[in-house]
């Protein structure tokens, strides 16, 4: 049946709370207001629609999440790199030039060139199939590891801070300070035991950058000073104070040295290898899936990962809620901070342990804010995304030096994954993705409509 106006009874919005009982949550509770309109934005989101067929569902509510456009982003750069090496490769220009004679030379020409470099990107990052035995044909797959670890710690750093609704864009000062302090202790104090000296010198690292990044978390929290402002400027402030050390003797420069940097790590502060001594792996890989593990907990199944989320999500609405806004933003840069730290450790005291200067963080920082970014600020796929990134710096050099292949694609393959994530809508709208926040609606049966009609 239908009313005057022809609209249906079923079809009534249904709205907990009518206008004035909205106004006046308003004005008693702001951060209420708020979270009324996320809710009201949340039910008009478009449905999904359920059909008979449960695998296609789930596909659909796969293809709505976040992964799906990270993997797309993904494809859409492999396809822009793949294009880039067909334009730069020297056969491909000599067959085009006659093209219209011999087009299926071109086309071979092509495939060859793009088969011929992600191949050799395989080869030097995952399994390399002309090596006599299996301990060397793996010996790609644990650089990738190793290129991942301070990756992973690193990307971490940024990824809580962003669940935290803050931009942590001082990875580089961070790292820096925490491997001066780290490295400091390692070549400054002698005499200790083996396991007490590598231990004093992580955690010395580790509260170099938790301190660091807290330094922005306090001007943010107290003063309100945009804490992507104060990174920046401490990233600067970090490099020439770290530049200065490493130029001053007796402060961190090798004695007997002109050049800026320290001494070589002793044995006694170094992260044992992982896979024995002709691989670089370490230890540091196994401490960074621990962070991943200790991070996942901290947000989904702590308080404190509750607060911070929170925050993240609505900060007025937290305040509503009792939470200490201030208090978290200062605690969750110096987790940030700490995890950041642990990638500059395991740079100074399992990597490059034969003295380090200025470029240790050797662009970690920054790309640590891409790793975030593709891992959706989930700890797993921080983990997926370290991985894969450390793929890309293992294998371009392989691919550079098999193909020819200029190792800048690689770069801009990354970088392109960077501007794909950054415009989600735009990925989704070239695969037909659903939108996010999709519910599902079920699929009524004709006899139901004929009921409801009725």
């Amino acid at each position: 049946m239908s009313d005057a106006s022809g609209r249906h009874p079923a079809e009534e919005p249904e709205n907990p709370l009518d206008e004035a009982a909205q106004r006046a949550a308003a004005e008693h509770e702001p951060g209420l207001a708020e979270e009324l309109e996320q809710e009201r934005a949340r039910e008009a989101a478009p449905a999904i629609e359920e059909t008979d067929d449960r695998w296609r569902d789930a596909f659909r509510r796969v293809a709505a999440g976040g992964w799906a456009v990270s993997l797309g982003a993904i494809l859409l750069a492999v396809i822009a790199g793949s294009l880039m090496i067909i334009v730069t490769d020297e056969a491909v220009q000599a067959a085009a030039g006659y093209f219209f004679a011999r087009p299926g030379d071109m086309l071979t020409a092509a495939a060859e060139a793009v088969g011929g470099a992600y191949s050799a990107l395989f080869q030097g990052a995952v399994y390399n199939f002309g090596a006599d035995t299996f301990a060397a044909g793996i010996r790609p797959l644990t650089q990738t590891l190793t290129n991942a670890t301070p990756l992973i710690a690193a990307g971490l750093g940024v990824a809580i801070a962003f669940r935290a609704g803050l931009l942590n864009i001082g990875g580089q000062g961070q790292m820096l300070v925490s491997a001066a302090a780290a490295g400091w202790v390692g070549f400054g104090l002698t005499g200790l035991p083996v396991v007490v000296h590598l231990i004093v010198a992580m955690v010395a690292g580790i509260l170099a950058g938790a301190l660091w990044a807290g330094i922005a978390g306090l001007l943010k929290a107290r003063t309100g000073a945009h804490e992507v402002i104060v990174t920046i400027m401490l990233n600067y402030v970090a490099y020439y104070l770290v530049s200065y050390f490493l130029a001053t003797p007796g402060l961190m420069q090798a004695p007997g040295s002109a050049n800026p940097k320290t001494p070589p790590t002793p044995e006694s502060a170094t992260l044992p290898p992982l896979l024995g001594e002709r691989y670089n792996l370490h230890w540091g890989f196994v401490l960074s899936l621990l962070a991943v593990v200790v991070v996942w907990w901290l947000l989904n199944r702590s308080a404190v990962g509750f607060s911070y989320r929170a925050v993240g999500e609505n900060p007025r609405a937290a305040r509503v809620a009792g939470i200490d806004v201030p208090r978290a933003t200062v605690s969750v840069m110096l987790v940030a901070g700490a995890l950041v730290g642990l990638a500059g450790i395991t740079q100074v005291l399992g990597t490059v342990t034969t003295g380090f200067g200025a470029d240790i963080d050797a662009g970690i920082g920054f790309d640590a804010i891409t790793v975030a970014l593709l891992g959706n600020s989930n700890p797993v796929g921080v983990l997926g995304a370290g991985i894969l990134f450390g793929g890309f710096k293992a294998g371009g050099s392989a691919m550079q030096a098999a193909e020819g292949i200029p190792i800048e694609i690689v770069l801009v393959v990354q970088s392109l994954i960077v501007l794909f994530i950054a415009a989600p809508p735009l990925v989704r709208a070239i695969f037909r993705l659903p939108q996010p926040g999709s519910t599902p609606k079920k699929k009524r049966s004709q006899t139901a409509r004929k009921e409801v009609s009725a």
